[in-house]
């Protein structure tokens, strides 16, 4: 019978660990790309936040636009055919194995995240080419080694992965142990792996405000860092041109000049 399908318990399960009380940090950003999974209260600060620092609609926009930038280089330029995203957040439009997958159709993607909502719509919604192969894990940041030994069932860590952390790293309080875990998961990685990470930074009074009324929501707190912080996260790894800059400036699409946002990126090469 129906109700006796594993897979179905346990997508109940996860339905009954999802709290609408509270904002909650993917249902945000979701809002701020356009997205429709969200629920009042995730409108509710947001409405607010536009009202204290307008330009954070900018930054989730540009940063999903990098993220398609970014693995367009790595798939088509760089010949990668892995992706380990962690923290992936709500699948939208041009999701990473979407992406991938256009420029190369036998791409693998890993997804990673330890969330309810997006366990549930993830399920629903990340599907992969006949060629390919996109898989999704419920797994913790914090454990990089069960990270990576999991991922071993789809990816092949005999040859290159890319590791987008997008977003993420600013749920980790402690900036040496963000650090540390994004060490520790390039450690696991072969040679000609890439770090690929973008994030809010603290380059303007408005960011810092919209920070702090974020964090007092009563959701998960968001920590926004300095640019020298974020350029910390490529110690030991071959920056790619243009290097740790701002999102829309990281090898842009076209010539016109990039707005500036209050968050930086980079891609780095591990030798």
């Amino acid at each position: 019978m129906s109700d006796s399908n594993p897979e179905i318990i346990a997508a109940a399960q996860t339905r009954t660990r999802i709290d609408t009380s509270k904002p909650h940090s993917a249902r945000f950003w979701n809002y701020f790309v356009g997205g429709k999974d969200n629920y009042e209260v995730d409108r509710e600060i947001g409405d607010h936040i536009k009202e204290i620092f307008p330009g954070l609609v900018d930054v989730a926009v540009t940063s999903r636009h990098f993220l398609g930038r970014a693995v367009r280089y790595l798939a088509g330029e760089q010949g990668v055919r892995q992706f380990l995203d962690i923290g992936t957040g709500l699948p939208t439009a041009d999701n990473t194995h979407e992406v991938a997958q256009r420029v190369a159709p036998d791409s693998r993607i890993v997804y990673v995240d330890n969330d309810p909502i997006v366990l549930t719509h993830a399920h629903a919604l990340l599907t992969s080419t006949p060629e390919g192969r996109t898989a999704y894990l419920d797994a913790d940041l914090y454990d990089p080694e069960a990270v990576l030994k999991a991922a071993e069932g789809t990816l092949d860590f005999s040859r290159p992965i890319a590791l987008m952390i997008l977003n993420t790293l600013g749920h980790v309080a402690d900036y040496d142990q963000a650090r540390d875990l994004v060490r520790r998961l390039m450690a696991g990685l072969p040679s000609g792996s890439h770090l690929v990470i973008s994030d809010s930074t603290s380059t303007s009074e408005g960011m810092i405000a919209a920070s702090e009324a974020y964090n007092a929501s009563g959701a998960v707190p968001y920590y926004v860092r300095s640019v020298e912080e974020i350029a910390g996260y490529f110690d030991g790894l071959e920056l790619v041109e243009p290097g740790v800059v701002r999102v829309p400036e990281w090898r842009p699409d076209s010539s016109a000049p990039a707005q500036p946002v209050d968050a930086y990126c980079g891609v780095g090469r591990r030798p």
